[in-house]
């Protein structure tokens, strides 16, 4: 059974958009918890188009189970993850023009910069994960750089419109997770998981913590963030 850690980026997102105080993440954060999460989970984009430093901060105070900042590999953000000192990093990619991630780190062409940033995160006690595509090719470099977990990309899977094509990436995904634990290499997915698609992902072995957000923010706008929180935990078995 996979951990499941809840993203509250959208919980600011809708803050953003009147550009006030709420909905609170920390507070959305803090009701997941209760709830039964696993961890919490936030995106600091370069951009801040919903969480916030202060956020960050606050949630580093608050969080009781674990915390993981997600962020792009450049300077200022390897300061502010030093300073916080989340319990996890995980280094994602990020344009300004996408609405959300929209693919894993290209690991493999990318090798020199993203281990430099790794080894520097990892000298400040900080344990990283890398944001990959379920791709062979990009597992062995994850490892080159000293990452001590991948997330793979579950956005193909979660896209999938027929059953054939949602097996395919199920099995490339599984197929991702096997070659990932052989070299040492821990496993978290996530991207796109939603109440229909999440309980096959969590039947994979190896795979240990599920990242879920935006699914679990749209449910709880209906029904609050702890029934959300609730009714995904047992989808994750």
């Amino acid at each position: 059974m996979p951990k499941l850690n809840v993203n509250v980026d959208h919980v600011a997102t809708v803050r953003q958009a009147r550009g006030g105080v709420g909905p609170d993440p920390v507070a959305a954060a803090v009701l997941a918890e209760l709830a039964g999460a696993d961890g919490i989970v936030v995106h600091l984009r370069e951009d801040r188009r919903h969480i916030q430093d202060r956020d960050v901060m606050i949630l580093r105070e608050t969080v009781k189970t674990k915390l993981n900042l997600e962020m792009v590999a450049t300077e200022e953000m390897v300061r502010i993850a030093k300073d916080v000192k989340p319990d996890m990093v995980t280094l994602v990619p990020e344009r300004r023009e996408e609405l959300t991630t929209e693919g894993g780190l290209d690991v493999k062409g990318n090798l020199k910069n993203i281990s430099r940033t790794v080894k520097e995160l990892k000298a400040g006690g900080l344990f990283v994960s890398l944001f990959i595509d379920p791709d062979h090719g990009q597992i062995k470099p994850s490892k080159e750089t000293g990452a001590q977990m991948v997330e793979l990309h579950t956005g193909s899977y979660s896209e999938a419109s027929i059953e054939e094509e949602m097996e395919r990436e199920l099995d490339k995904i599984e197929s991702a997770v096997h070659t990932a634990v052989k070299i040492d290499l821990r496993v978290a997915a996530g991207h796109g998981l939603d109440y229909k698609n999440t309980e096959y992902v969590a039947q994979l072995e190896d795979i240990e913590e599920l990242n879920i957000g935006h699914s679990i923010v749209s449910r709880a706008v209906l029904v609050g963030i702890e029934k959300a929180v609730s009714d995904m935990l047992i989808l994750c078995g």
